[in-house]
């Protein structure tokens, strides 16, 4: 089965195209299953505006569309309405309450630590080794509450990093086993494979992490991450990370629910 649960909308103001063009070129390429999963909501408790996510007022409207299309498309392809989440303990009442109002599942995306107000972007922070130490803590505290169906780019903390040291194998550690022992998916994610491919690496997929913790034998499962509907319909970065799972020897599964 051809899946993708990764797929951004325009409200998260880095993304472009309409949701049924996502949908369109989806089926274009043969997909199965196309979740969306936009940046969370958040209605953080100061006055500051999120410049990567939904407003919270968009939230009814996503929801709506995306039922929406999931009715008219029924019997061509499985539309899936979910969220891409960071674990802030602080709001997890609000995740919940999505839940309650029809969200079919959470992915799990440490971007920023205890929340974007006051802390910033993972990639940059994990230039030190305690903030990649932090990244998975936080990481692990998300995948043992049982609220998220798989962790997204769980290497993002490599963006910034020249080579696997040992804090980062802690961390690749520590990720993997919480996720091994809640049997939940990590994500093999394609937009950085994509952005490999064309001379703009992102620093995930890093090679050295997938070598690594090939020894955990975690579920993997491929995200597209798209944020323009050209990304689903691109099968060569979809062939090509497929080809690199199997080389490596990971098991590639299909589905969350």
């Amino acid at each position: 089965m051809k899946h993708n649960f990764h797929t951004h909308t325009t409200r998260c103001k880095h993304a472009i195209g309409t949701d049924e063009q996502f949908v369109q070129a989806a089926l274009e390429s043969s997909f199965d299953v196309l979740g969306f999963a936009d940046h969370a909501p958040w209605a953080f408790q100061s006055d500051y505006v999120s410049h990567c996510r939904m407003l919270p007022t968009q939230w009814a409207e996503y929801r709506q569309s995306i039922l929406t299309l999931k009715e008219k498309y029924r019997g061509q392809i499985d539309i899936r309405l979910g969220l891409e989440c960071e674990h802030y303990d602080r709001y997890i009442d609000q995740l919940k309450r999505w839940r309650d109002e029809g969200c079919e599942y959470f992915i799990l995306a440490c971007h920023f630590l205890h929340t974007e107000e006051h802390y910033p972007y993972i990639g940059i922070s994990c230039r030190e080794d305690d903030e990649v130490l932090r990244y998975a803590e936080e990481t692990v505290k998300g995948i043992r509450t049982g609220l998220y169906a798989y962790v997204a780019h769980p290497d993002l903390y490599m963006m910034y990093r020249d080579e696997l040291s040992p804090v980062c194998m802690e961390a690749a550690d520590m990720i993997c086993q919480a996720a091994k022992d809640a049997r939940m998916p990590i994500e093999y994610n394609l937009l950085g494979l994509l952005g490999e491919m064309t001379g703009r690496s992102r620093g995930y997929p890093n090679a050295d992490f997938w070598r690594y913790i090939l020894k955990w034998d975690n579920d993997v499962i491929l995200g597209v991450d798209a944020h323009d509907p050209a990304q689903l319909r691109n099968s060569i970065v979809w062939d090509e990370g497929v080809k690199r799972l199997n080389a490596l020897g990971h098991r590639i599964v299909d589905n969350i629910l």
